[in-house]
């Protein structure tokens, strides 16, 4: 198994074994339910789908509560699938951090980014600003879109204000600094997307 499914907490501050100042974001990771098993000669891929989050049976809807119940596992909020080998793992297994990570590994962590609702070009995409001076009208417009006669259109793909942020992002090359198997913790050098309470998903990547 390469990966588990876990929560933001914040982050915090470690001084590390040289004396340096290290910034770290704490996750929550685990306990986490093994609620499905994809096999290539079955489904065309190999997969482990995980729950995560224990619940109260009446947040869930039947469907959901019923697979859950198949697995023998209790009711979760979090149901996600990670690629890759199976190995030996069965349905109701219970994975937990200290079975996965370990201090030292590379991992990437995938989330949802911090929506900032509808920004201008300026904000979203780091255009630079007109004159604030000399009777300039033009100080955060975002400029001209396109010609006019030829070719009478906008072209597709073209940079302009909209909705930003909350959409998926991974952040890849971050170092597990430690791991606290009592609590379910994993402390990773540097930022994490989504905010503090958002759902992540860790990979191992080597």
């Amino acid at each position: 198994m390469n990966g588990l499914l876990g929560k933001k907490l914040g982050m915090t501050q470690l001084f590390g074994e040289d004396g340096k100042l290290e910034r770290v974001t704490v996750l929550e990771v685990g306990p986490c339910w093994v609620t499905a098993v994809r096999r290539e000669e079955r489904d065309g891929y190999d997969a482990i789908q995980l729950g995560y989050e224990p619940v109260r049976e009446k947040v869930l809807n039947r469907p959901r509560l019923g697979h859950l119940r198949k697995a023998g596992v209790p009711p979760l909020r979090l149901l996600r699938e990670f690629r890759g080998p199976v190995g030996e793992l069965e349905v109701g297994a219970e994975l937990r951090v200290e079975q996965v990570f370990e201090p030292g590994q590379i991992v990437k962590v995938s989330g949802t980014s911090i929506g900032k609702g509808f920004q201008g070009t300026i904000r979203r995409h780091g255009f630079q600003r007109g004159p604030e001076t000399h009777g300039s009208r033009n100080i955060r417009k975002p400029g001209s879109i396109g010609a006019a006669a030829d070719p009478s259109r906008v072209f597709k793909g073209l940079r302009m204000a909209g909705r930003m942020g909350g959409g998926r992002v991974t952040q890849r090359g971050l170092r597990v600094v430690q791991v606290v198997p009592d609590e379910n913790l994993l402390l990773v050098r540097g930022s994490v997307p989504g905010p503090r309470g958002g759902y992540v998903e860790v990979r191992r990547e080597r």
